[in-house]
């Protein structure tokens, strides 16, 4: 897979208007993948997923859904009515929950193309302390995060969410195929933020991650598609 595949551009922005001006950035020969959360998500409605996809950009819906099975079943089914290829989903919710997900993206495959699910192990801004104490659950992070990975990867999930730090244990306990896609990217000289488990580009990739989402690195840069292509460099580097 060649380094631009890879990254997944978060479109983390409370308009259609800025979004697509981050876009336009970029030709039509040379989409890159984009990640859209609840802020744009909640803002522009499904139609504007659906006209993205239209164009042929890869979209990643991050809705982190997490209900009882038959709730995400019905949302899944409805997802995928949009065509987006890839979709978040909490592991948390269970076995049941995510193997009633990936029967339903199966009905739903259209011309042996279905929607992918990746399963939401422990996000990058959790640390030990704040899980053990505020959300409740023992151990360390990583064990928390294999252990979510082992029932996300029974239950049929295609890949996780999880960081970089974690991603090659992710594929020891899974295999090859079973995608690590980790936020928290940030290449030399980029301020953290919010995000405590953090690594940059090249060294993700080196630790086992399938794609990275990238969000302030890129959308923040006085020029995107120069941020853009300077980390397509660095892996393609590394």
């Amino acid at each position: 897979m060649s380094a631009d595949k890879r990254i997944f551009i978060a479109l983390d922005y409370p308009t259609a208007r800025e979004a697509e001006q981050l876009l336009a950035h970029w030709d039509q020969t040379s989409k890159p993948a984009i990640k859209v959360g609840y802020q744009l998500f909640y803002a522009v409605g499904p139609r504007w997923v659906a006209e993205r996809k239209a164009e042929g950009y890869t979209v990643f819906l991050d809705l982190k859904l997490h209900d009882i099975p038959n709730t995400v079943a019905n949302g899944v089914e409805s997802l995928s009515g949009l065509g987006v290829d890839f979709l978040t989903i909490h592991a948390s919710g269970g076995r049941a929950m995510i193997a009633a997900a990936r029967e339903m993206a199966e009905r739903k495959s259209q011309a042996g193309k279905r929607l992918r699910l990746l399963g939401v192990t422990q996000l990058t801004s959790t640390d030990q302390t704040m899980m053990n104490e505020e959300i409740g659950i023992p151990g360390t992070v990583k064990e928390s995060v294999l252990h979510y990975t082992q029932l996300a990867y029974a239950a049929g999930a295609d890949g996780v969410i999880c960081s970089a730090h974690e991603a090659r244990d992710v594929k020891a306990h899974s295999g090859s195929d079973f995608l690590a896609v980790t936020p928290g990217i940030r290449p030399k000289g980029v301020d953290a933020g919010d995000q405590k488990r953090i690594m940059t580009p090249s060294e993700a990739i080196r630790h086992g991650a399938d794609y990275l989402v990238v969000g302030r690195a890129i959308t923040a840069a006085a020029n995107p598609k120069q941020a853009y292509e300077a980390i397509v460099a660095e892996i393609n580097q590394g």
